[in-house]
């Protein structure tokens, strides 16, 4: 089976527009997505994704809101200031991601902590089709690597019909790791935003993806 490329995402969790855009303008030619992080929103606002979706009319803007409830107005949201893709958090009431389905193109369910692969088929019955599978950043600070029970885990919702993406800790390296498997986009934030010149690290990273899965 012939797999699609996967995307290359980046992610802003800055504390300052300044910052975040000037991240963004960096490495916009470089990636497929741009997402404004969980960290960025709270600190400046959904202000922050109209910016990012007028300068980059031609990329898929995500909103990282790991939304929880009110799910129709976080997306009503959203949508209004650009973004094409709103998440929603794991534990949030399948009620809660059909609300915000209805608002937004697109919903992503972040998972996070504990979930189930029942719990996940209700979100397929409902329609939603994208989860990001993490690891997250505490995990990671505390010693967590990823190994062959994540990729297990990617490959099952994978073969229940996901639009599978990936994130926490990504380096070019880690890229190897998934060589096989149908992941849908790589979503980096700091091996991208904090490298000495993020352009080239962007670029790096898309060029190992493609190389990958053009073989």
């Amino acid at each position: 089976m012939i797999m699609a490329i996967p995307k290359l995402q980046v992610a802003l969790d800055h504390s300052n527009t300044a910052d975040a855009i000037n991240a963004a303008v960096s490495v916009g030619n470089e990636v497929d997505v741009v997402e404004a992080g969980t960290v960025l929103m709270l600190e400046v606002g959904s202000s922050v994704v109209k910016i990012l979706s007028t300068l980059f009319p031609d990329k898929t803007i995500v909103a990282d809101t790991k939304c929880a409830d009110a799910g129709g107005t976080v997306a009503k949201n959203c949508k209004n200031q650009g973004a094409d893709t709103m998440t929603c958090i794991c534990c949030a009431e399948v009620a809660t991601m059909i609300a915000a389905k209805k608002e937004i193109d697109h919903i992503q369910v972040e998972l996070y902590g504990d979930w189930t692969y029942e719990q996940a088929q209700s979100w397929l019955d409902a329609g939603i089709d994208q989860v990001v599978y993490h690891q997250s950043r505490d995990a990671l600070l505390a010693g967590v690597t990823w190994g062959e029970k994540d990729l297990n885990k990617v490959k099952k919702l994978v073969e229940m019909g996901f639009k599978v993406s990936v994130t926490g800790g990504l380096t070019i390296d880690t890229i190897d790791l998934f060589k096989g498997v149908d992941v849908y986009t790589f979503i980096a934030g700091r091996a991208i935003t904090e490298a000495e010149n993020p352009a080239q690290a962007a670029h790096a990273l898309k060029q190992k993806i493609v190389d990958f899965w053009s073989e």
